[in-house]
């Protein structure tokens, strides 16, 4: 028997070397498999981010609270809509003649009042009976003007759209993501007033040429401030893939559209010598802006470390946990300031020390694919996570940026972008100067009205004086 053993070895060991051979190319495959699953989950948890509603916040809670205010003392603070300053109209309510239950005479004890705010539905035409002549010594035509006129316009443009129509229909377009074809049917449904998607288009392009110096003077403007949140996505122009970048000041909001996402764009809108204090996403690009003082989006990096965790080993996780603990720390460390609760001297003091636990943290090797380019990119950004401890004034985060830009995504979703170069530029103007408007705490209404009825190139009063050129 033994020697019957030894002769069938050799095909043992055959054997046994093919099945060998078949478990390993088995296990490259799975490894390979596991790895693609790995990043298509990676990939489709980025992109549920990306296309999830604003009020969307993953998988719903099993036993959320009841929606609404609280009964008794967790109601909060108790409020109503103000007594209105002015009263267009007083009616007087009487009572019924008799009791509706038993029909007695019913006798007045006191009056109250009850007010009610509301629109009316109402469009005013106007018609302009315009004197044109001519001087009775060169000849030169002369045309009367009014200061309600929009326009000079005559024979086929003599029915022209209103200044407040117009700057109603800019406000939805461009500063709520309303279709050109949503918002002439406003003005039908609202107010009577029949239009067409095209010709609201030609009436914005006609603003925008109106509001271009006043954009040029803001981003001038933007220029000089201390303090810029910058971002950019991207936006279809013509149906080409093009890049809307907004740069955000304490007071001013600039939008610009061009066919990039490099540093020659941001540059081309912020300037390239820009020495203020510049918070972004941590894209490279932004740190072609050497003289600036930049500051990381602690958000991008917290929500990068959430998303790994849901996917990680539980070996793995470790590392964004610890990252994540950090930032915590430094965010707790900043509000206890903010509160008064620590010094100055104290906050530099804790400063330090949570500098130096993320180089102990990032001072390691990772064993998986994921932790390795986490790691890295921190050390990249090891400089700039912390630059709000150190600077009080900053914010840890980029979202005055990301806010910013909301309107412009809402808007993309639902009419995709702009169609032609001129309506890039359109759209780029009246988003700047409404959304500056909005920040300022100025009536951007009356502001475009008054700019459609000026005669003349004028300048509204959005610059501060401060960064004024």
């Amino acid at each position: 028997m033994r020697p019957s053993n030894d002769a069938n070895r050799p095909d043992r060991l055959e054997k046994l070397e093919k099945d060998n051979e078949a478990l390993r190319e088995r296990l490259e495959k799975v490894l390979a498999e596991n790895e693609r699953l790995r990043r298509e989950l990676e990939e489709a948890l980025r992109a549920l981010k990306r296309q999830a509603a604003p009020f969307s916040r993953g998988a719903p809670k099993r036993n959320p609270k009841p929606p609404g205010r609280k009964p008794g003392a967790a109601y909060g603070l108790r409020a109503s809509r103000p007594v209105p300053s002015r009263v267009d109209q007083v009616i007087p309510v009487p009572l019924p003649d008799n009791c509706l239950r038993c029909g007695g005479p019913v006798v007045c004890d006191d009056t109250k009042s009850q007010f009610q705010e509301d629109i009316v539905r109402l469009t005013v035409v106007r018609r302009f009976d315009v004197e044109i002549g001519h001087c009775a010594c060169c000849g030169q035509r002369a045309q009367g003007r009014h200061p309600l006129q929009t326009s000079d316009a005559l024979g086929a443009a003599q029915v022209q759209l209103g200044p407040e129509a117009l700057a109603l229909v800019a406000h939805l377009n461009k500063e709520m993501g309303v279709s050109h074809a949503r918002a002439a049917r406003v003005l039908d449904l609202g107010y009577g007033l029949k239009t067409s998607r095209s010709g609201l288009c030609r009436a914005l392009e006609r603003l925008g040429h109106k509001a271009a110096p006043t954009y040029e003077q803001l981003r001038i403007a933007v220029r000089s401030s201390p303090l810029g949140w910058m971002d950019e996505t991207g936006w279809r122009v013509a149906a080409h893939l093009e890049w809307l970048w907004v740069v955000v000041s304490p007071e001013i909001t600039v939008y610009d559209i061009v066919p990039g996402r490099g540093f020659a764009q941001a540059a081309s809108i912020l300037g390239k010598d820009y020495r203020g204090a510049l918070h972004h996403d941590g894209a490279r690009l932004y740190y072609g802006f050497l003289k600036a003082f930049h500051q990381s989006c602690l958000s991008h990096l917290i929500d990068r470390g959430h998303d790994m965790i849901q996917i990680a080993s539980p070996a793995a996780r470790r590392f964004p946990q610890a990252i994540l603990q950090l930032f915590q720390k430094a965010l707790g460390l900043r509000d206890r300031f903010r509160d008064g609760a620590i010094s100055l001297h104290g906050l530099y003091v804790a400063t330090g020390r949570i500098d130096a636990a993320m180089d102990r943290v990032l001072d390691r090797s990772f064993r998986t694919d994921l932790n390795r380019r986490f790691a890295k990119h921190l050390r990249h950004e090891r400089p700039y996570l912390f630059s709000f401890l150190y600077c009080p004034d900053l914010d840890a985060t980029n979202n005055a940026a990301e806010r910013a830009i909301r309107p412009a995504v809402v808007a993309r979703k639902t009419w995709g972008g702009n169609r032609t170069a001129s309506g890039a530029t359109t759209q780029k103007i009246l988003a700047s100067v409404l959304r500056t408007c909005w920040q300022q705490g100025k009536d951007s209404f009356s502001r475009l009205a008054e700019l459609l009825r000026s005669p003349h190139e004028k300048i509204l009063d959005l610059v501060p004086a401060s960064l004024s050129p």
